[in-house]
């Protein structure tokens, strides 16, 4: 019952105007004025932001921010995957011989996350993990490791919530959100998925980097709002490292995965 009431609510809310209020609301220049009491909410490190407060045109403006170049280090072993995102690790494991993965105890498809049985199978038997931000998080992504992006494409058209909320009760928003999705060649042609997956009713992604080489560390993209970072791994590609705990934060840069 309580998942299909949220379910009724959020149809309710997730629309073309409440979308164009929020970004409406978050872009304003009065919105700057919350930037201060923002940050001391979500217990934000304004230490590290790249910009004096004072310089932000708006809350968006401020979500959206930059860090200084010594605030994220990224681990400069060739053999080690580096986090694309500063965020809390809310699942990963083993995708199944029937291309599935288990996240809050349901199962999502890759053939509906990817829109492609033959993609999806490029993934079976291998391993995934889901990066879940929060509003207090930094939200440029990053890539992973030196890769060469050979496809780029987008799915889905609403954003529903992947917070806690969404994901226990929500329609499998994993699979079912606006989602742009970076397949990318590295290490002697292993292949990476890197989904970038909307929320909170705004599908904004903005890339920053359009070439189709990527560099270990260097900026790719932004999320406009709280969103998920999902990877998609082949059989027999990494091993993830002890770090990697459910529930638990990582920051951009950190080591999360072994090459194998």
């Amino acid at each position: 019952m309580k998942e299909k009431i949220y379910q009724m609510l959020i149809e309710l809310t997730n629309g073309k105007n409440s979308s164009m209020l929020l970004k409406k609301m978050t872009t304003s220049p009065i919105s700057k004025k919350f930037i201060r009491s923002y940050s001391k909410v979500y217990d934000i490190n304004i230490d590290e932001v790249s910009r004096n407060l004072n310089s932000f045109t708006s809350l968006h403006d401020f979500f959206t921010r930059t860090l200084k170049d010594e605030a994220r280090p990224v681990i400069q072993h060739a053999h080690v995957l580096a986090s694309p995102v500063d965020a809390k690790i809310e699942a990963f494991g083993n995708i199944s011989i029937d291309t599935e993965i288990i996240v809050k105890n349901k199962p999502y498809s890759l053939v509906d996350l990817l829109g492609s049985k033959e993609r999806a199978q490029q993934y079976q038997n291998g391993q995934f993990i889901v990066f879940y931000l929060s509003p207090a998080d930094y939200h440029r992504i990053h890539s992973p490791i030196d890769g060469e992006v050979v496809r780029q494409y987008i799915l889905g058209q609403k954003s529903y919530p992947v917070n806690q909320l969404g994901l226990t009760y929500g329609k499998k928003p994993i699979s079912l959100n606006y989602r742009m999705i970076n397949e990318v060649l590295y290490a002697s042609q292993r292949q990476l998925a890197l989904i970038k997956v909307g929320a909170t009713f705004v599908n904004s992604i903005e890339l920053t980097n359009r070439t189709r080489n990527w560099k270990k560390g260097e900026e790719v993209g932004y999320f406009s709002f709280g969103s998920t970072v999902v990877m998609l791994f082949e059989e027999n590609a990494v091993e993830f490292t002890e770090n990697v705990v459910q529930g638990c934060a990582i920051r951009m840069g950190e080591a999360f995965a072994n090459m194998l």
